[in-house]
């Protein structure tokens, strides 16, 4: 029996919450801490996990997208109804408020953390990007690697292809790969939500001002990843 879209909505905020609170914690609280710092390798690694433990522990219930732009490659390529698009995106990006104002109450336990200087994990471009990259060269790889982020999800999930149950273990390591990839280049997002979360508990405006990049470029490149798809293995199964 298909558990209703409350349920499956519910599934998807807690997915994209114990993604950013996994993801954006470790970049928050490990990535730098003295001596033992996680650094980027780290920080791809919790993302990446995130995205596989979730995928099978909420797999069966939701997809486990965690991700408007993930939900609208699927819609694109067929293989999610458009009727549900909207509380998968809401309940996604209200996970990720969530888990951004937890872990607001977390780092800001300790005394030496400075919140209103603090960019707490947010993407950005140009003088905001961490290796100081252009809005073009941002828009560019959160572009392409979103695209390749879906395709390796919907070749994963194709029942043609991978075996079942290995899906969320080749997901996941697309993601920690991609982070590994672009990390210096926007703080990596790939995923509105991820970057609505944090940018709300900024110290600065600029996260939110630099917001609708990391709406557009995600959403262009999953829908032309899942068009793509589809054009090329159509899936004769799905009939959204």
């Amino acid at each position: 029996m298909t558990p209703t879209l409350v349920r499956r909505s519910i599934a998807e905020f807690l997915g994209t919450f114990w993604l950013v609170f996994g993801g954006c914690g470790a970049a928050l609280i490990s990535a730098a801490f003295p001596e033992l710092g996680i650094g980027f390798v780290g920080v791809s690694f919790a993302f990446g996990l995130t995205v596989l433990t979730m995928a099978f522990a909420i797999g069966h219930i939701s997809g486990c997208h965690l991700n408007p732009a993930i939900s609208v490659g699927l819609v694109v390529g067929k293989r999610f109804p458009v009727k549900d698009l909207p509380a998968y995106v809401v309940a996604q990006v209200l996970g990720a408020i969530a888990a951004a104002g937890v872990l607001y109450i977390i780092v800001t336990g300790n005394p030496t953390f400075n919140a209103a200087s603090s960019s707490f994990a947010s993407n950005g471009y140009g003088t905001h990007s961490p290796g100081g990259y252009s809005l073009l060269a941002c828009f560019v790889a959160e572009f392409v690697l979103t695209f390749f982020f879906l395709w390796v999800i919907m070749g994963a999930t194709d029942k043609r292809g991978v075996p079942a149950g290995f899906a969320p273990i080749a997901i996941g390591l697309a993601l920690t790969l991609i982070h590994l990839i672009s990390i210096p280049v926007t703080n990596t997002s790939v995923n509105p939500a991820r970057s609505t979360g944090p940018a709300l508990f900024a110290g600065y405006w600029w996260p939110l001002q630099q917001l609708w990049l990391f709406w557009l470029a995600p959403i262009l490149g999953g829908a032309v990843g899942g068009a793509v798809y589809l054009f090329l293995f159509k899936d004769p199964d799905k009939t959204f």
